[in-house]
């Protein structure tokens, strides 16, 4: 195994900032020194005992350091680089996106000792220059012996020669090098790469202080596998907002980059691009098909409880249960009309969720949907963002892609459990079932767990937004004389007017309708060991709570005098619940207080809340 670094090799990068190829380079084998931490990367100098270089270890290579495969003082052979100029300082910077470790952590920092003999090399056009390295036995000389061998034909002519009349988009990728998405960075001068368009978003329009104007983005994906977001405003946004094609593949030059907005970024990678009206796009028309197509992170249904309301957009695969009849709903900032489209889907887990599907997904996807819901197809659908509807609920965004019955190997596996169990197993919704021993229940309902005193007495709670808790508590009073429920529209469940005439007017549907359902919209008092305090409930956690529905409690209203309505309601009470909630302020009656709302209810189940108990125990200091 080498103990020492390539001689010259730090010479040899820096007269070959961007090799087409590092098998026409001789080894480069460089120490580590002074490795160290920088966000998701490491940063160390590159040295070969008598040059050093600033160098970046990218993100991907990250494991090998912490696994100790790449130590400080240790040796690597460099398997691709690319060196840049810092624009700020007179130095180059290198980039290792590829490498390999050679030997661990040396005694001491390495310093060459060896003497070269000098020569004078000057590269001149169309000359092919091949240093070939002798090591001799005897001693520590290593002589450089160049050898140089005229090439009488151009670049140009050999391009010709080997590739033919080649199409533009071929002859790019043949004479220009394509730098791989994850060698990129801010500090990188000219750079080509070659993706594939995975995911692509509406144009849209925006109005502030500086004017108006329009933007868009897209998720771009190289062969390996890597991602970045793309952006694009006005001027660009217009030119390239048609070039841009899902599915299709495209080079792509002259774009900037800089770190990416953990906020908003959707993809993993640490920087984000923007291309301006000058940017270069070029569509590629062969070689395409080594391009991956969408790349999916799936979370199975039952986790999706710890997203809720986090900026994190989700990947999820299910077979779909049912599909709703398209709806329009008025949006409250334009009036404008939006259809929409809610479908059910199941997985492995055993449990549903509702994703709701907007503009061109819901009237065209979800059309195809429809027609063939009788053969429970699979979707596949990116980017998704998690609300609280119904517990848990999901809503495609203008980027989000939905794919029906896609060919992957999740599609496979999930088809073969429908067909040989799931069809027959009866599904639970996540929302309505989130259970403290389920993955995304422990989370949602032990990670925030306070008393009903820290949230009343904390009236300033939720003013800038909605606060989450989690609480266990039991219900001690449900007033049977409120207002327990509404009449809702059995398409979209908003509220309806009785019509002229006959039946019931929706006005989110704009229709009528002869009948109608009712629908959960009540308070109930809950108390604990710490105090109580009034929550507002919707209707599937009410039908929980309650065990009926709002149909069936309003039947029971009406007979036996309301003597079972009221056993209904009684029934309910000192049954402990672990309740997920929200706090926000409100103004009732010129006077301002706060309004906790039930967004998911589960059972207690004991064994979980002992070892939540033993847990919070742990955490307390006994004073002696």
């Amino acid at each position: 195994m080498a103990k020492t670094a390539s001689p010259d090799a730090i010479s040899t990068i820096l007269s070959n900032p961007c090799p087409d190829s590092t098998s026409d380079l001789p080894e480069i084998i460089i120490q580590v020194v002074d490795l160290k931490p920088t966000g998701s990367k490491y940063m160390f100098m590159a040295s070969d005992g008598k040059k050093k270089v600033r160098a970046l270890l990218q993100s991907t290579l990250s494991s090998e350091v912490t696994s100790g495969n790449i130590q400080n003082l240790g040796l690597i052979r460099i398997l691709d680089y690319a060196l840049n100029d810092i624009p700020t300082k007179n130095e180059k910077f290198l980039i290792v996106s590829k490498c390999e470790s050679v030997c661990p952590a040396l005694e001491s920092e390495y310093k060459s000792e060896v003497k070269t003999e000098e020569t004078e090399m000057v590269l001149k056009p169309e000359q092919e220059i091949h240093v070939k390295i002798e090591v001799k036995s005897e001693g520590t000389g290593i002589v450089l012996k160049p050898k140089q061998e005229i090439v009488a034909k151009s670049a140009h002519q050999i391009v010709q020669e080997q590739h033919g009349n080649m199409a533009p988009g071929a002859r790019l990728s043949m004479t220009r090098r394509i730098h791989p998405l994850v060698s990129l960075n801010p500090y990188q001068g000219n750079w080509t790469i070659k993706v594939r368009v995975t995911s692509k978003g509406t144009m849209r329009f925006y109005k502030n202080a500086r004017g108006e104007g329009c933007v868009f983005n897209v998720e771009l994906t190289d062969e390996d596998g890597t991602q970045i977001q793309a952006t694009m405003f006005n001027e660009a946004a217009r030119k390239f907002y048609d070039k841009f094609q899902m599915g299709k593949v495209y080079f792509i030059s002259k774009g900037a980059l800089k770190v990416a907005n953990k906020q908003f970024k959707t993809v993993q990678n640490d920087y984000e691009m923007t291309l301006n009206e000058n940017s270069e796009v070029e569509e590629v028309f062969n070689e395409a098909a080594f391009i991956p197509d969408t790349k999916f992170n799936f979370v199975p249904i039952d986790e999706l409880g710890p997203y809720v309301h986090g900026r994190e957009l989700v990947d999820v695969i299910g077979v779909v249960q049912d599909v709703s009849p398209t709806m329009s709903i008025r949006r409250k900032s334009n009036n404008e009309s939006v259809p929409k489209r809610d479908i059910t889907i199941a997985d492995e887990t055993k449990k549903t969720v509702v994703v709701s599907l907007w503009n061109d997904l819901a009237t065209n996807v979800g059309q195809e949907l429809l027609d063939i819901s009788d053969k429970s197809p699979i979707v596949a659908i990116k980017s998704l963002k998690v609300g609280d509807f119904q517990g848990v609920s999901l809503s495609t965004l203008s980027k989000s892609v939905l794919v029906v019955n896609p060919a992957t190997p999740e599609a496979k596996k999930l088809r073969s459990w429908f067909e040989s169990e799931g069809r027959e197993t009866p599904m639970a919704s996540v929302g309505s079932g989130l259970s403290p021993s389920s993955k995304g229940g422990v989370r949602s309902m032990y990670s925030d767990r306070v008393s009903l005193a820290h949230i009343t007495n904390n009236p300033s709670l939720g003013e800038d937004k909605p606060v989450f808790f989690c609480i266990k508590a039991y219900i001690s009073t449900i007033k049977p004389d409120q207002t327990m429920w509404y009449r809702a529209c059995k398409t979209c469940n908003k509220k309806v007017t009785e019509a002229v005439g006959s039946g019931y007017w929706c006005e989110g549907c704009q229709k009528n309708e002869e009948e109608c359902s009712l629908r959960y919209i009540m308070g109930v008092k809950v108390s604990d060991a710490s105090g109580e305090a009034y929550l507002s409930v919707f209707n599937e956690q009410a039908e929980m709570l309650l065990g009926c529905s709002a149909d069936e409690l309003n039947a029971l209203k009406s007979q036996d005098g309301g003597s079972s309505y009221q056993m209904k309601l009684k029934e309910a009470t000192w049954v402990p619940h672990l309740f997920r909630v929200s706090v926000t302020p409100q103004v009732y009656n010129n006077e301002k207080r706060q309004r906790i709302t039930v967004k998911a209810v589960a059972p207690i189940d004991y064994v979980a809340e002992s070892n939540h108990l033993l847990e919070e125990i742990s955490k307390m200091k006994v004073s002696k």
